[in-house]
């Protein structure tokens, strides 16, 4: 048998189907010919569908020729798009001299407005540290071209973006009179400034505005994310937070009166993250009889934790005994403090010390705790357990994790007590 068909050709390993409407039919319909993919390969197949499609096709001129405007019946292996439709009609109008009558086509959203509508639906599913960061990153790349329709965005326009981003200096989102500011007036500020946002911080902002554009386009406002192909070229280079020194411990220790020294004294002795100390209540500490007193690190009403792994049982040093008789009998243990105001706090308390080595922050507590653990000889897995950490003692970490039932309070309660504060 021929493998020719009629109105119908192979086209790759696709058969496609075609065949030109008459003029008159062409002007009511808006299309001068009937398109249609058969989506096989194969030529018998195509054969039946071809004459299943031919059908259609002269139904549709029939109706077409008695005055109705007919559309096109959808096949179950594919259907016309109207973006397809519409171009023809433009084709027919250039050739034909024919005019249609057209409904106005919808203006594109505005960056602008399409930001604003990605940050609401992610602050409803992001904690607040991860999306003042998103919020950030989106709100400079908003604030470039804000009326620009979000259809009229370019390559180009992602490239000059991305130029920019290295010229801003650190401070902005720290100083108040940042706050609102377009891209351009950021970059006027940051002008005379040599401290300018890590490469780190580059990509981060590069990563999430590319989020936001790849949103637009699963919104169906986009075909395809114009910024795609545009690499980042910056090398980033790790910054671990410091550790910080006995001597320097023993300053931050010296002065009781700081707000957050209750906390500083919290985080060194139990290795929890700001967040998770910052956010205990009183229901979340634990008696144990003999084995004394154990923080339950959970979600709770004021925090979320970082990962599934980051909950745990904790036991409480016995130099914090005296620290926890004087918080609230109730409710939140640090009520008047959370992530934002620790990190600030901390800043000011080192930079009133001297204490300006690269890197030194409030997270640093947590590396000191871990680093004491090492320096006693207690296995990383261990460790691990007790600050939340996934294990590495198995390179099939997963599988360690289902089969072991962790470490038990006893050893727990034995590593924290081998910990000791400089003196």
């Amino acid at each position: 048998m021929s493998n020719r068909i009629r109105y119908a050709y192979l086209k790759g390993n696709t058969w496609l189907y075609r065949r030109n409407y008459p003029t008159d039919v062409a002007l009511v319909l808006g299309v001068t010919a009937y398109k249609q993919s058969l989506k096989t390969s194969d030529a018998k197949t195509a054969r039946t569908r071809a004459s299943e499609v031919n059908a259609v096709f002269e139904r549709n001129v029939e109706r077409a020729r008695s005055g109705l405007e007919a559309e096109l019946l959808n096949q179950p292996w594919g259907s016309s798009s109207r973006d397809a439709i519409a171009q023809l009609r433009d084709a027919l109008e250039t050739s034909e001299g024919v005019i249609f009558a057209r409904k106005a086509k919808k203006a594109a959203p505005t960056v602008s407005e399409l930001s604003k509508l990605y940050l609401r639906r992610r602050g409803e599913q992001l904690r607040p540290g991860g999306y003042k960061s998103v919020r950030y990153s989106v709100g400079l790349f908003s604030s470039k071209d804000p009326d620009l329709p979000i259809d009229r965005l370019t390559r180009e326009q992602g490239k000059n973006f991305l130029s920019l981003i290295p010229r801003l200096s650190r401070l902005i989102g720290k100083s108040g009179g940042t706050y609102g500011r377009s891209l351009d007036d950021l970059l006027t500020f940051s002008e005379d400034r040599k401290d300018w946002i890590t490469p780190r911080t580059q990509r981060r902002i590069w990563s999430q505005v590319n989020h936001f554009i790849d949103w637009t386009v699963y919104e169906g406002h986009l075909q395809q994310n114009p910024f795609k192909t545009i690499r980042f070229e910056q090398k980033v280079r790790p910054a671990p937070y410091a550790v910080p020194t006995d001597e320097e411990v023993r300053r931050l220790l010296r002065d009781v009166n700081t707000p957050i020294y209750d906390l500083l004294k919290v985080c060194l002795l139990t290795g929890m993250r700001s967040g998770e100390a910052a956010g205990m209540l009183r229901e979340d500490l634990v008696s144990k009889g003999n084995l004394g007193t154990f923080a339950h690190v959970r979600p709770n009403r004021l925090r979320e934790l970082k990962t599934e792994g980051s909950e745990r049982l904790v036991p409480l040093h016995s130099e914090l005994e005296a620290i926890f008789t004087r918080l609230p009998a109730a409710g939140p243990l640090f009520p008047s403090l959370n992530v934002n105001l620790v990190t600030k706090r901390f800043a000011v308390l080192r930079k009133k010390l001297g204490l300006e080595r690269e890197g030194l922050v409030f997270h640093s507590t947590r590396k000191w705790f871990i680093t004491q653990c090492e320096r006693t000889g207690v296995p990383e897995h261990f460790t691990a357990s007790l600050v939340g950490h996934q294990s590495a003692r198995s390179e099939n970490q997963l599988t360690y994790s289902i089969y072991s039932a962790g470490i038990s309070d006893e050893q727990k309660r034995g590593i924290i007590d081998q910990i000791r504060l400089p003196c």
